[in-house]
């Protein structure tokens, strides 16, 4: 049998490294820029707050998009737009001297720099929506549902690699050739993931026509044996079109994949953009200093990401069923956030507790993550999970809007009070204890699996 499905999972990966990237460099550059241009914590809250909202906004969208346009076109158009947006991040300025006039013709004063950055990053939010719908949907056309969450955990590990990465590479770049020039590498990568997307990737049809797999790799990708799906699946080229999303709502299980996205996703976002305003907070680290603390966590997050991902087989090879199986792993991966609730007291120790603590935590949000993402492929037929997965996207974005801002209110209260720690101990609180909280909430809504079979 062929293995030709690993490649495939390697352009996901790669995608998904370069999503992370272009989404962290802001939060990196954040201490240096919020010097110079004088920002506020509501200032890069507000910067913050504008990509989730696009990003959520466009989810709902993208998913609809790509389900309707195809896995390549969509994700090659989407990572298109995205790439643009990273890059004209180094022309915020010149944006803002643009759009501030006629803003202030009707009654909206923002500082130039913050108006700028805004658009930017309005532009990465809206393309960087297309990604996890598109790479849930190549899942699901390329691995059996048995291999789905370990796939969806290497290329999601991805987001920890970017993580690793840009921390690494972000300061040097921005020290040696100006933050503008790191807008503009950085953003540039993408279009080079562009050329391999467009001579690697097709359906697997597509490809046993082509020699790249054999019969034998055909069959397993397609082993999944309810009867019920497999006439679905046969079906699904005559109906691609016909559902609407909003019919997606009437389902139990769409709403159990929202409520796991809008309680947790907002976690996920607090530390990848406000990790580095805590070391400046907290320790007073900055630019190059910062580049081996968090390397250190998204290393910890890449391995939660995989071995969440392997989680599941574990009580599977115990005789359970994938449903129950999954389940049971996301309700153990959701008791480790609780480390979170004891980074904020041992903070007076130094840098190194709280930074193994909350990597920890966002170790298991990245495995909680890649079971999430596949519960969407373990209950919807093919056609639809790029619209299921960009629906709780949106509630997942969403939420990463309601924390930043929530965030960057208490940071800028405290901060006056002279004790901004008492801000980050409420949002660890948070961190800590939201992962079992969805648990719950997606038992209530799905007790049992019960795959969709009427679409």
């Amino acid at each position: 049998m062929t293995k030709y499905r690993w490649t495939i999972c390697v352009l996901l990966f790669f995608a998904t490294t370069i999503n992370y990237v272009d989404r962290q460099v802001l939060s990196l550059l954040q201490p240096f820029l919020s010097e110079e241009f004088h920002w506020t914590y509501s200032d890069y809250a507000n910067i913050t707050s504008i990509f989730q909202f696009c990003y959520a906004i466009a989810l709902i969208f993208a998913g609809r998009f790509i389900d309707r346009l195809g896995t390549k076109k969509g994700y090659a158009l989407s990572l298109t737009i995205w790439s643009i947006g990273a890059v004209i991040h180094a022309f915020s300025v010149n944006i803002g001297n643009i759009l501030s006039p006629s803003l202030a013709t009707i009654g909206i004063v923002v500082p130039i720099s913050v108006v700028g950055f805004m658009i930017s990053r309005l532009v990465l939010g809206i393309g960087e929506a297309g990604n996890f719908p598109a790479a849930i949907k190549t899942t699901a056309e390329w691995f059996p549902k048995k291999e789905r969450s370990f796939a969806t955990g290497i290329f999601n590990s991805g987001a920890n690699i970017g993580a690793v990465i840009a921390p690494l590479g972000v300061p040097v770049i921005a020290k040696y050739f100006g933050w503008e020039w790191t807008f503009i590498l950085v953003g540039a990568i993408g279009f080079l993931w562009l050329i391999l997307w467009k001579h690697y990737y097709d359906t697997p049809q597509k490809n046993l026509k082509k020699g790249r797999i054999n019969k034998l790799e055909y069959a397993y990708i397609n082993s999944d044996t309810e009867k019920q799906l497999i006439k679905i699946d046969i079906k699904e080229d005559k109906n691609e079109n016909k559902i609407k999303w909003t019919s997606l709502l009437g389902y139990r299980q769409t709403w159990s994949f929202i409520a796991g996205k809008f309680f947790t996703d907002g976690v996920w976002w607090f530390f990848l953009f406000w990790l580095p305003a805590f070391l400046k907070s907290y320790y007073g680290m900055t630019g190059t200093q910062i580049m081996l603390p968090l390397a250190v966590l998204y290393t910890m997050t890449m391995v939660g990401s995989i071995g969440g991902g392997w989680f599941p087989a574990y009580f599977t090879n115990k005789g359970m069923d994938i449903y129950p199986a999954r389940m049971t792993a996301m309700i153990v991966i959701a008791i480790f956030p609780l480390s979170v609730l004891l980074a904020q007291p041992l903070s007076s120790t130094g840098y190194w507790w709280p930074i193994l603590l909350i990597g920890v935590g966002t170790s298991a949000h990245q495995a909680w993550s890649a079971n999430l993402f596949t519960t969407v492929s373990d209950m919807f037929p093919k056609k639809v999970v790029a619209s299921v997965t960009g629906i709780g996207g949106m509630a997942g974005g969403i939420s990463g809007v309601i924390v930043s801002k929530v965030g960057g209110w208490l940071f800028d209260h405290y901060s006056k009070l002279g004790h901004i720690e008492t801000g980050y101990a409420i949002m660890f609180v948070f961190c800590a204890v939201a992962y079992l909280f969805a648990w719950c909430i997606m038992k209530l809504l799905v007790p049992k699996f019960k795959p969709i079979t009427d679409l």
